[in-house]
C-alpha cells in the first residue's frame, strides 16, 4: 500500500490515541504535527517529524503533504478545514464535522472531493455484523433500533469536551456516531425528539434521541450517558422475525455482558468469535463477528488520496447528521418533536 505524508493537527487523545495509532497500523507516515505541549511524544512516536505550533505553520509545508488530519477541538474545525482545503491538500476531519449544521454544510460545499470525515464507527465490527444481519432478512420487518453508549464516570474528566457547552458534550461527540450509524442502517431522518441534560459537567452528558426514519418508518432510540451505573445492552434491533442483541461494547462494564462471558467460556476451539445474539424469547444463538475494523477507514483514505474517486465518508452525510443534532437541540429546548424537511 502507498505511504502518504500526513500532517496531523492536534496530538491529544484523538490525535495521538486514535489517529496516530491507526495511521501507524495502516502503514502511513506522520511527517508534521501541530502541538504546543507534546513535542517529546511526537519525537518518540514519529522520529524526524516536524513539530509546529499552529495550522498556519503546518500549511507552509503543504507541498510536502498528501493528507492533513484535523483532530483539533470541534470548535476549531471550520477554520482548520478551510485553511487546509485552501492550501490544496486532502483533508480528513474528526467528527463531528462542525458544531452546527450551517457550518457543516459550508464545509461540505467547499470540499470539492478533497474532504472526508472520520466516521470510524461505520467500520466497527458491531456495525458491520448488523449490516450483514439486516441483509440476511432473518429479523423480518424491523420496527425499532436501539443503541446505547453509556458509561459510569461519577467523577468527570477535566477536558474541553466536558467543559465547553458549545463545542463539547455527548450530543456532538457520541451523538454524531449514533446518528450516523442509525442513518447508515435505516435511512434519512424525518422526525427528531430529544431529551438533553448536563448532570455532572457544564456540557451535555445525558442524551436521549428518538428518530423516525423516512421511508422505512423504523424508530431509532439512541442514548449516551456519562453517569449510568447500570449501562443497558449496547444494541437491540426488533423485527417481526426476532431480535438482534449486542450486550456489551469495547469492554465497558454492563450487567448484560454476563451473557457473552458464559458463551466465551464454553466456545469450542475453531468456533468464530461472536458479536451478538439472535434472540426469539428464551431462545438465542450467537452471531459470528463480521471481518473488519477502524483501520480499514484509513486504508480507504489512502486509496482515495492516491487513486481518486469519492471520499470514504461523504461530507454531505456528516452535514445531514449535523442537521439532526441541531434538531435535537431545538427539540430539547422546546420539548417537542421537530420535523426535518
Amino acid at each position: 500500500m502507498d505511504s502518504l505524508r500526513v500532517g496531523l493537527v492536534g496530538y491529544g487523545g484523538a490525535g495521538r490515541g486514535i489517529h496516530g495509532r491507526l495511521l501507524r497500523e495502516a502503514g502511513q507516515q506522520v511527517t508534521c504535527v501541530v502541538t504546543r505541549s507534546r513535542a517529546l511524544q511526537v519525537e518518540e512516536d514519529w522520529p524526524g517529524a516536524l513539530v509546529v505550533p499552529d495550522v498556519d505553520a503546518l500549511l507552509e509545508h503543504a507541498d510536502e503533504l498528501d493528507l492533513v488530519v484535523v483532530a483539533s477541538p470541534t470548535g476549531e474545525h471550520v477554520a482548520h478545514v478551510l485553511a487546509a482545503l485552501d492550501a490544496g491538500v486532502h483533508v480528513l476531519v474528526d467528527k463531528p464535522l462542525a458544531t452546527t449544521a450551517d457550518d457543516a454544510e459550508l464545509l461540505a460545499a467547499r470540499g470539492d472531493g478533497r474532504l472526508t470525515v472520520f466516521q470510524n464507527r461505520r467500520w466497527d465490527p458491531e456495525q458491520l455484523t448488523l449490516l450483514e444481519v439486516l441483509a440476511g432478512g432473518e429479523l423480518g420487518t424491523v420496527h425499532r433500533f436501539e443503541r446505547r453508549w453509556e458509561r459510569f464516570r461519577p467523577v468527570p474528566q477535566d477536558r474541553w469536551k466536558e467543559n465547553d457547552p458549545d463545542s463539547g458534550g455527548l450530543l456532538l461527540d457520541l451523538g454524531a456516531h449514533l446518528v450516523d450509524s442509525a442513518v447508515q442502517l435505516f435511512g434519512p431522518v424525518a422526525q427528531v425528539y430529544a431529551e438533553l441534560h448536563a448532570r455532572s459537567t457544564p456540557a451535555v452528558d445525558d442524551v436521549f434521541l428518538a428518530l423516525v426514519h423516512a421511508g422505512t418508518g423504523v424508530v431509532s432510540h439512541l442514548q449516551a450517558g456519562a453517569v449510568v451505573g447500570a449501562p443497558g445492552p449496547r444494541t437491540r434491533v426488533l423485527g417481526d422475525g426476532g431480535a438482534y442483541l449486542v450486550t456489551s461494547f469495547e469492554g465497558e462494564p454492563s450487567p448484560f455482558s454476563a451473557l457473552d462471558g458464559t458463551y466465551e467460556e464454553t466456545r469450542r476451539p475453531g468456533e468464530p468469535v461472536h458479536e451478538g445474539w439472535m434472540v426469539r424469547g428464551s431462545d438465542r444463538r450467537p452471531v459470528p463477528r463480521a471481518a473488519g475494523g477502524h483501520v480499514d477507514l484509513y486504508r480507504a483514505v489512502v486509496r482515495w488520496v492516491v487513486d481518486g474517486g469519492p471520499p470514504p465518508v461523504e461530507p454531505a452525510d456528516a452535514a445531514r447528521t449535523a442537521r439532526v443534532l441541531d434538531a435535537a437541540l431545538l427539540s430539547a429546548a422546546e420539548r417537542r418533536v421537530v420535523t426535518l424537511p
